[in-house]
């Protein structure tokens, strides 16, 4: 087995839950045989996080204590020691911390109808997975914001510390069949 540079994150008691609500039937796409979720789920497992049902009471989930990891099904490939190494650092800074990717996609300005010029990617990023939301946070919250990943992180940027932790390229975020292909391509077993 290979060391990874997340392999240092201390485990911590954490709730999570793996989305897939609003994300159409590609969760139940196939990689490497197994649906999407599927993986996402044995992946928040083998980080040390103990599994929640979405449908959760808001108050039981305060009431615990512990952070609380939101991990995207269609993430599925992410790296448990990645989803542990965010959650040690969240624990650490006390700040939302949320897995990103670089845009690496041409990206133009559109104006009155007009492509215009190209968007410097370097300030750009791809949420992908996990979000984890400290103890803090989840009490100083009624509830999520929104299950779209983007969203929610731009609406827990507007009143938490955020930090970007730089994911591997195998927690990339597929929208597609053909993502998904790439993406087993990118992970299979050697």
């Amino acid at each position: 087995m290979t060391s990874s540079p997340y392999d240092d994150a201390d485990p911590q008691p954490t709730l999570g839950t793996v989305v897939e609500e609003g994300r159409g039937s590609l969760p139940f796409a196939l990689i490497h045989g197994e649906a999407l979720v599927t993986c996402a789920v044995w992946a928040l497992g083998e980080a040390g996080v103990t599994p929640v049902d979405l449908g959760t009471e808001w108050a039981g989930l305060v009431d615990s204590g512990e952070p609380f990891v939101l991990h995207d099904s269609l993430c599925p490939m992410t790296p448990a020691s990645f989803i542990a190494a965010c959650v040690s650092r969240s624990a650490a800074s006390g700040a939302v911390v949320v897995g990103v990717r670089p845009v690496t996609d041409t990206v133009k300005v559109v104006a009155d109808g007009f492509v215009g010029e190209t968007v410097d990617r370097d300030g750009l990023l791809t949420v992908c997975s996990p979000v984890v939301l400290p103890a803090t946070v989840v009490a100083a919250l009624d509830g999520l914001p929104s299950l779209d990943f983007a969203e929610l992180v731009a609406a827990l940027a507007a009143r938490f510390p955020v930090e970007y932790a730089d994911a591997p390229a195998a927690a990339r975020r597929v929208s597609s069949e053909d993502d998904v292909a790439v993406l087993a391509a990118l992970t299979a077993p050697a």
